[in-house]
């Protein structure tokens, strides 16, 4: 199963895309998609949706995980954060694609065993999981690559739930 993750956002738009066979975990690419911020949102919001939909095309995934929107004290940055969201989940449902949404709290259970772990700890948990020599940059891109594992582990087990 190949699985793009995405850490959501207008400045920087993390993307990871991993594959899973067999318990195994390989990344094929990660990133981040960059707008800036001295243009207008709509723009913004219509290059993410065709650099991502060009990442789509070019690496073909079966499935879309997202991080859902933390929601912090700055409400106009959650308000863009979460039309970035939704340009990401438009353009997996025009490319045919499931898509899953995993809270970030359910990220850091399913990467370090703890739902509080830390930023580092998780990144750490990333290189490790990928058997990568250093930890993903920038952040953002290290971020989507947890979602993507997060939902690789979630698969495996609903898989083997769905077995018994």
């Amino acid at each position: 199963m190949r699985i793009i993750g995405i850490d959501p956002g207008t400045a920087i738009l993390g993307y990871g895309i991993i594959e899973s066979v067999a318990n195994k975990l390989k990344p094929i690419d990660f990133g981040c998609i960059r707008t800036e911020s001295n243009i207008d949102m709509p723009i913004r919001l219509g290059q993410i949706y065709e650099d991502l939909t060009y990442l789509i095309d070019k690496y073909k995934p079966d499935v879309m995980a997202v991080e859902e929107l933390f929601f912090n004290r700055n409400v106009s940055t959650a308000l863009t954060v979460g039309q970035a969201r939704g340009v990401v989940l438009l353009a997996g449902v025009r490319a045919g694609i499931s898509v899953y949404e995993y809270t970030p709290l359910q990220v850091k259970q399913a990467i370090c065993g703890y739902g509080r772990a830390e930023k580092n700890q998780v990144q750490e948990m990333v290189r490790m999981f990928l058997n990568l020599k250093v930890i993903p940059k920038p952040d953002d891109a290290a971020d989507a690559l947890a979602v993507s594992i997060c939902h690789a582990h979630s698969a495996t087990m609903l898989s083997k739930l769905a077995e018994k």
